[in-house]
């Protein structure tokens, strides 16, 4: 179906090349975000990204799977952002230099109960946070990893690195990401079921308040 599609669109099918920008979108979206860490420069990388695909579509010959192609060229668009602006003085991040699986909150999913969708999205943020705040050499090979779930060859193919090193950059993204969760843990853990303020008061003011009260004679 994926080739029929690319082959459609390599002869110009306009209808073609959209079913396959709405398959990959998500995918291709977060491997640029995961680059660039700001959600409007990973758009206009993935439109431009888009736009050389189109172009290069007749030139794809099915070598790889037609996402890890799309997502090499994203990431190369990102990656050329990323010089350009110069927001790092070296770019390590694509250059060979948690046990636990972090679940993943589909985008479409929706919560009847308004508590728990808050909940989840305030964990998504808390996680989002954490991800941008890995060093640029982990994040790129978490998302695509933990998180679109690509293979190890496909990442390594994506981001040309050797797999080894993909192996190894996911552990320790694991790692840092559970050590910086678990921190957010202890700090919450401190003030869990807090009893000061009001809730200590209105329960002083009762106790009180029956100590005071006079004996009953009999």
């Amino acid at each position: 179906m994926t080739a029929e599609l690319a082959a459609r669109a390599a002869h110009g099918d306009g209808a073609a090349f959209e079913a396959l920008m709405r398959r990959y979108n998500r995918m291709l979206f977060r491997t640029a975000r995961a680059i660039l860490r700001d959600d409007a420069e990973a758009e206009d990388a993935l439109q431009e990204a888009y736009l050389q695909a189109y172009r290069a579509l007749g030139s794809f010959r099915g070598d790889a799977e037609l996402s890890t192609w799309l997502a090499r060229i994203v990431a190369n668009e990102a990656l050329q952002r990323l010089r350009k602006h110069a927001r790092r003085a070296e770019i390590v991040p694509l250059q060979p230099a948690a046990d636990a699986e972090l679940e993943q909150v589909s985008d479409t999913e929706t919560d009847k109960a308004p508590e728990m969708s808050a909940a989840r999205a305030e964990m998504r943020r808390l996680l989002e946070s954490h991800i941008d705040a890995l060093p640029d050499a982990y994040r790129a090979v978490f998302m695509l990893r933990a998180v679109e779930e690509l293979s190890v060859e496909e990442t390594a193919a994506v981001l040309e690195l050797p797999p080894a090193t993909v192996r190894t950059r996911l552990f320790r993204a694991r790692s840092m990401l559970r050590e910086a969760l678990a921190q957010k843990i202890d700090l919450a853990c401190e003030d869990a079921f807090s009893f000061a303020g009001e809730r200590c008061d209105r329960v002083v003011a009762r106790v009180l308040a029956r100590l005071n009260q006079p004996k009953e004679t009999s």
